[in-house]
């Protein structure tokens, strides 16, 4: 039997695991840039898809997979393989969110607002009429609102794949004025589909909607039939009045700067703890729930910023608002927002010392 010495056989331990990282960052990166190739379609879909495929032909021969025989030799594909990798990356990162493309109808208009002291005038308020069939009037509206008059912050959960993922919007309610909701969304084009996975790879951009409340949440308990939770969320004035004030934020932010929406980091529940984050007296703690956002209530519930006067079984019992208005077809806004609130307890609502 041949004896190595400790040096060589640290040397060829260490060449393997070598060997081992870069398969490993091959594979990796081949799944990354071929779904990249994929969602972004940048050449077309029949040039994209003979590059995707060339490209897997091309990371199997660096892996001695299936195919033994090198392009040219095993340095020169490597240094290729990098090189070609880099390209892609700088293409990627290099993808600028646009404004300007041919947007589907409900996510088509840009909200603006105006401001003068406490009272805001905010324009291209979604109150679209959602029919049984998906089909809608469209309407858009300015309203006026007096941030003094907010008296409660309101968090919705709609199921729509399942207990662990639910798409988040926040509600506002005012003393002098109907409530309105904010939702971060995908900024879908004219007859595109969402894909959650394209959610990865700067498919979509990112909207913000502020709409009529038997708008935005109507069209998921009554027309989608997604599954939907109402939850008056523990804030005091300041936090409430602070938290619209960067939605308002946001809302200029993405006026003036395109954002791509991401289904992990930037996404409908990500962005909306980012802005409760900054505008809490308390820090926050990062949690595995901000993206199972199906469990979002009960991240909540454990924060105390759902009332403990109910155990959490029995707020997910009466926080479900579909039984109360699934069968209605014909009703007023203010009918809605009423019943939606229907049986739930009371938050705070005055500032803590």
């Amino acid at each position: 039997m041949h004896n190595i010495g400790k040096r060589e056989f640290f040397t060829a331990l260490g060449m393997a695991l070598l060997h081992s990282v870069f398969s490993l960052f091959v594979i990796m990166s081949s799944i990354w840039l071929c779904l990249a190739l994929w969602f972004q379609e940048p050449f077309g879909g029949l040039v994209t898809r003979l590059l995707i495929g060339i490209w897997i032909i091309f990371a199997l021969s660096i892996l001695g997979i299936y195919i033994t025989q090198h392009f040219f030799n095993r340095h020169t594909d490597v240094l290729i393989y990098v090189l070609v990798f880099l390209l892609g990356l700088f293409w990627y990162f290099n993808l600028e969110a646009k404004q300007d493309r041919e947007w589907n109808p409900e996510v088509a208009r840009m909200l603006f607002y105006e401001q003068e002291d406490d009272k805001i005038i905010l324009h291209n308020v979604r109150n679209f009429n959602w029919r049984a069939d998906g089909s809608y009037d469209e309407r858009w509206e300015t309203r006026d609102f007096d941030l003094n008059q907010i008296t409660g912050v309101n968090i919705i959960t709609s199921y729509w794949m399942g207990p662990q993922i639910a798409h988040t919007l926040v509600s506002f309610d005012f003393a002098n004025s109907k409530p309105l909701t904010f939702s971060i969304e995908v900024r879908k084009q004219k007859n595109e589909e969402f894909s959650t996975y394209g959610g990865f790879f700067r498919k979509y951009e990112l909207s913000l909607i502020a709409a009529d409340e038997k708008d935005l949440i109507y069209t998921r308990s009554n027309v989608r039939g997604e599954h939907v939770y109402f939850f008056p969320v523990n804030m005091s004035k300041t936090e409430r009045r602070a938290l619209f004030e960067e939605y308002l934020r946001k809302v200029h932010e993405l006026k003036n700067q395109p954002k791509w929406y991401n289904s992990l980091t930037s996404n409908c529940t990500t962005l909306v703890f980012d802005m409760v984050q900054a505008v809490s007296k308390r820090h926050l703690p990062t949690d595995y729930r901000l993206l199972a956002s199906g469990y979002l209530p009960n991240y909540l519930y454990d924060l105390n910023a759902i009332s403990h006067d109910l155990s959490l079984q029995q707020w997910y019992e009466v926080a479900y608002i579909n039984p109360r208005v699934s069968k209605l077809k014909h009703i007023s806004s203010t009918q809605y927002s009423s019943l939606i609130r229907q049986g739930l307890p009371q938050p705070i609502t005055v500032d803590k010392p």
